[in-house]
């Protein structure tokens, strides 16, 4: 199956040795962002995947997509223009102080590009799988107009599509999330929500915003997850990870997955994370590459949530890990990842 991912790539500058951002006088450039992160995941597990995007004809926008590239993601479709690649800040927390993150995006390629210059007619007829996130129409509200035009496109071309609602308070409000989010799950057919995305984006309690016992609050979780496809009745299934959060290493992680009126649960992994950046990106990539080798639901749980806490010790953006690999944790008897 063909799986193109929408949105954004952007530099990522990350701060050496633990150094908050108003210390460091030098940083470590790699390139990440959510959907590139799908799709480099997706490569990585050797799944057709294309990415989406628009990057500045320049040496860093190339960059970019040469990383991306070079882990097997088709980037044809990317389209070249604007006057810069979105960058963001990346400072790691540890035990109790939180990870920051500093986004300077504004006037980046794809915020300005024209919902027209997306020619949905010649870019998904091959697709079998759209995959966005809340990040996307974020961006700005062209893309917003770009993203809803190529889910009204999927819908009437039989297209899957599959939604990270992945709310991010430092793009957009919750007023302005719902206003959109909310429009655009009439086009979903399998969404991932996430601790506070139930709310901050749909509206639908589910978490109370205590990250260091939301595995206990799995039946809260349930209902939401109910709710959703109570609302959109189009949505056939609902994905989310559930994480008991004691230190910005230290936790505990599993997946619940309802599909067909029936809940499927995941084993809990207990980890220390070496970086937490890219891990629901990861689960994301794990749960389309299930739908695309048909899995059944028990195993795809399992699979989403095993990339996702692998990707916890990998560095960088990308979660370059295998299928065998993934396999090998979930066949394992010892499900505690910890260091």
């Amino acid at each position: 199956m063909k799986i193109l991912t929408f949105g954004e790539i952007m530099l990522r500058l990350k701060t050496p040795e633990h150094l908050r951002i108003i210390q460091s006088q030098n940083f470590e450039a790699s390139y990440g962002g959510a959907e590139a992160n799908v799709a480099v995941s997706l490569a990585m597990l050797e799944d057709t995947v294309s990415f989406l995007t628009k990057v500045p004809d320049n040496p860093v926008g190339m960059a970019a997509l040469k990383e991306i590239r070079g882990y097997g993601v088709n980037t044809d479709l990317v389209l070249k223009g604007g006057k810069r690649l979105g960058i963001y800040y990346f400072e790691k927390g540890s035990n109790i102080r939180q990870t920051n993150v500093v986004y300077d995006r504004e006037y980046s390629a794809l915020s300005m590009a024209e919902p027209e210059e997306f020619c949905w007619e010649s870019l998904l007829p091959d697709v079998d799988i759209f995959y966005f996130s809340g990040v996307t129409p974020a961006i700005s509200e062209k893309i917003e107009i770009a993203v809803t035009e190529a889910l009204k496109y999927c819908k009437e071309h039989n297209i899957q599509v599959v939604c990270d609602l992945n709310y991010r308070s430092k793009m957009w409000s919750t007023e302005k999330a719902q206003s959109v989010m909310k429009k655009l799950m009439h086009y979903v057919d399998l969404c991932i929500a996430n601790d506070e995305d139930f709310e901050a984006s749909l509206g639908i309690h589910a978490f109370d915003g205590d990250m260091a016992h939301g595995i206990d609050q799995i039946e809260t979780y349930k209902k939401g997850m109910e709710e959703i496809i109570k609302q959109y009745p189009n949505c056939k299934a609902v994905a989310s990870v559930l994480r008991n959060i004691y230190t910005v290493e230290d936790g505990q992680w599993m997946g619940i997955y309802l599909c067909d009126g029936k809940f499927y649960e995941s084993p809990i992994h207990t980890v220390h994370s070496l970086e937490a950046v890219g891990a629901g990106d990861a689960f994301a990539a794990g749960l389309l590459h299930a739908l695309a080798n048909h899995f059944s639901p028990q195993k795809l749980i399992d699979f989403s949530i095993t990339a996702s806490v692998m990707k916890l010790m990998v560095q960088h953006d990308f979660n370059v890990v295998s299928e065998e690999e993934i396999f090998k944790i979930m066949k394992s008897k010892d499900i505690n990842l910890s260091r």
